[in-house]
């Protein structure tokens, strides 16, 4: 594999809006994140990715891009993000900004001119149809927030536009050349001021299956999944080599796509030595919608890491900003302590690929337990999914509960920097509301805490980055250990050393066979310190929730 500067980086996602306030006005800004970099420096932090902060209405929190070359004054300026830029190179941070260039706003100029000559050059940046009341539509889809992916156009009543986010979100029309030059340049100029890369936002929905047609009825709506589409669009990887060609190669950028449906024998185009993109997070267990298992867990994240092994890199996550806070989601809400938050972080940071920490993580943030009503939260996708559960029977108390717990709102509740009012984030009145266990769960009871979750990860980014073992964790040959054991997580990285990371994903110890002896304990997440008889051993005991990271004889 061709070594690239980012390989031995480690990530960070910041969602602005709920990052860190400056101002007073309950909103998270760019000069709240250049406040934060010695945090994050002192973190270990190598990338920051910011969520959008370009200008937007904010249907779906900046994902509905206005103006692609402006900061949305929420957030600050231009000139702050230069120094923002400036500021995170002088500590060898790069910024990473987030494409969303599958759809823009409604408010556009692009879609603004289309709405005034739906004929015209503009007109074709989009999928606009005519359309008679009554008439069937030209496809079925189901938009990803709920309801028909078209939309009547305004001002026009004979003509609809293709959204298949939110309907203030049109979709960008990639067959046409024009658009995707107009895409290019824009890419190319933020490229010029010195950020570092991008985050690709669902980029695999830029290729539709033309003509429309309709697709099998899967749900009471009488509509279809996009995803029935999608399975059988094709051509999308003639857009993205393009894409690649035309921006990201000429500048040795840093990219991470937002992939989905992608086949096996595509992996090498998406992320091999030459692909789209640099990397691809790892969705596997986020797409997991059942109960989530410790042997769940394990199957998915071993089976992705075995299915692009010696073809290129991962990003992995256990959250972000689209999803539940991950520990909630992965571990059983009796067993949720500081022990098994350690657990869950050792087994996906040691992974082969590119480490990514969502805001809130380091400090074991997680969902919110309770609110009084629906009105609290903000995600424009909750009103969707609290609806369908009333559909289906529940009661509204119970719909409410099923929301609180897969509501994207539980990773955007603002960081909680301390115990003091609005959890340190702001001056004001916060944009959202804060969870009620920031008295419990923030930064300043961790930061000096030599055993908190935050020393903790300090200290997976550290041993991640030591020089000794560096290129074993980087580049080191990955290999399951003992799958059939059940809720035991274990796997060596194999390079210039040979080191095991070991878990105990379950509430009763267990005892495990070891191929070799082991040399020498690099981390545990108990202070975990074993004698001579077992390091003689090729046997252990682990405790509940325990994580070990060992090297081998």
């Amino acid at each position: 594999m061709e070594k690239k500067w980012w390989h031995n980086k480690v990530a960070y996602q910041i969602y602005p809006k709920s990052f860190y306030d400056t101002n007073g006005d309950g909103i998270g800004d760019i000069n709240g994140v250049i406040e934060k970099l010695d945090y994050l420096k002192d973190l270990g932090i190598d990338i920051i990715w910011l969520s959008p902060i370009y200008c937007s209405p904010l249907a779906d929190q900046g994902y509905d891009i206005s103006d692609y070359y402006d900061i949305d004054p929420r957030f600050g300026t231009l000139a702050d993000l230069d120094r923002l830029i400036a500021e995170g190179k002088k500590r060898g941070i790069g910024i990473v900004m987030d494409l969303v260039v599958n759809h823009c706003s409604d408010e556009h100029e692009w879609f603004k001119k289309a709405c005034e000559d739906p004929d015209g050059e503009y007109g074709k940046f989009f999928y606009i149809e005519d359309y008679k009341d009554g008439a069937p539509l030209p496809c079925n889809w189901r938009s990803y927030f709920g309801g028909s992916v078209w939309e009547k156009l305004p001002g026009h009543d004979d003509k609809i536009y293709l959204h298949v986010f939110h309907k203030k979100q049109p979709d960008l029309n990639w067959e046409n050349p024009k658009l995707r030059k107009e895409v290019y340049k824009l890419i190319n100029w933020w490229l010029d001021k010195g950020i570092a890369g991008f985050r690709i936002d669902a980029i695999i929905n830029i290729k539709k299956k033309l003509p429309f047609s309709d697709y099998l009825v899967d749900g009471d709506d009488g509509l279809s999944s996009i995803d029935n589409m999608l399975k059988e669009a094709t051509g999308v990887g003639e857009f993205l080599n393009e894409l690649a060609e035309e921006t990201f190669r000429k500048h040795d950028a840093f990219t991470v796509g937002e992939v989905f449906n992608e086949k096996d024998d595509e992996l090498p185009l998406f992320i091999g030595s030459n692909g789209y993109f640099s990397s691809m997070f790892d969705f596997s267990a986020e797409l997991i919608r059942t109960e989530m298992t410790p042997e769940l867990y394990k199957n998915a994240i071993f089976k992705a890491h075995e299915r692009v092994d010696g073809i290129g890199f991962l990003s992995n996550i256990i959250e972000n900003h689209d999803e539940p806070r991950g520990v909630s989601r992965f571990i059983p809400k009796e067993y949720l302590t500081d022990t098994s938050k350690k657990m869950l972080a050792g087994i996906y940071f040691l992974l082969p690929g590119l480490p990514f920490i969502y805001q809130g993580q380091e400090i074991g943030m997680e969902n919110l337990d309770e609110v009084k009503d629906l009105s609290d939260l903000n995600d424009c996708a909750n009103s969707n999914i609290y609806e369908t559960s009333l559909h289906e029977g529940k009661s509204e108390k119970e719909a409410l509960a099923h929301l609180i717990n897969v509501t994207r709102d539980n990773a955007r509740t603002p960081f909680q920097w301390d115990d003091s009012e609005n959890a340190g984030f702001t001056a004001g009145s916060p944009w959202l509301m804060v969870n009620p266990k920031y008295k419990s769960i923030n930064l300043a009871s961790q930061i000096n805490d030599s055993d908190s979750i935050f020393n903790f990860y300090k200290a997976l980014i550290s041993l991640r980055k030591n020089p000794e073992y560096e290129s074993t964790f980087v580049y080191g040959k990955f290999t399951p250990y003992k799958t059939e054991q059940k809720n035991l997580l274990a796997y060596s990285r194999v390079g210039e050393k040979s080191v095991m990371v070991i878990a105990n994903y379950q509430k009763d110890a267990q005892t495990l066979s070891l191929p070799s002896k082991i040399k020498k304990v690099l981390l545990s997440n108990i202070s975990k310190t074993l004698d001579n008889s077992s390091l003689n051993s090729t046997e252990i005991v682990l405790s509940p929730y325990e994580l070990l990271v060992v090297e081998m004889v």
